[in-house]
């Protein structure tokens, strides 16, 4: 597959290898490339944000989806997979993609970083992320040490609040819960 990062394609043919592929691309202005695989850790992070999500909007009309849904930002082309994807209302899916596995009305989107694709995480791909209008909270969590920065849409742009030792947890206001680190770091097998 590493013939598709030198090769140009349309977004069709981006979605055609995606279904045949073993691993996930991302894709943009007719290039595709090979999505980094995470660690232990990166994925007990994840899967603990799942919970914490999952358990609080259990009575609402919102989904917490994992890595293996593919959202595209519209204005700008991208396709990826979050680590994970809150959809809050009815799922809209990309009317590009016949297959029906790329959403477009994502309400939170939340990326642990890995030290391989931080930069690009807090620079290229969060300005991406700003662009979809249905995004209210970005949440960005540091893989090495225990802090989470969350952006939240306003009306004159976007805030960023942090969360570290002393100010241990954020409220997600767009979901109405409250996140906290002793949750998002819990590892009870110590790696």
């Amino acid at each position: 597959m590493t013939e598709l990062a030198r090769q140009r394609h349309s977004f069709a043919e981006y979605l055609d290898l995606e279904t045949i592929s073993r691993v996930k691309h991302e894709y943009l202005d007719g290039q595709a490339w090979a999505m980094a695989g995470g660690s232990p850790r990166h994925a007990a992070i994840a899967a603990n944000v799942i919970l914490v999500l999952a358990a609080a909007l259990r009575e609402r009309a919102c989904q917490v989806y994992g890595s293996d849904l593919r959202v595209r930002v519209k204005a700008t082309g991208l396709a990826t997979y979050p680590d994970i994807t809150v959809v809050c209302g009815t799922l809209q899916i990309d009317p590009d993609d016949p297959s029906g596995n790329t959403t477009i009305n994502p309400t939170v989107l939340v990326e642990v970083l890995s030290p391989s694709t931080e930069t690009y995480d807090r620079g290229e791909k969060l300005a991406h992320y700003k662009q979809i209008p249905s995004v209210q909270e970005i949440v960005l969590i540091a893989h090495g040490s225990a802090k989470i920065e969350l952006w939240r849409r306003v009306q004159t742009g976007w805030t960023l609040e942090v969360a570290c030792a002393g100010a241990e947890r954020l409220r997600l206001t767009s979901l109405d819960c409250t996140i906290d680190l002793a949750d998002v770091y819990r590892d009870p097998l110590g790696t």
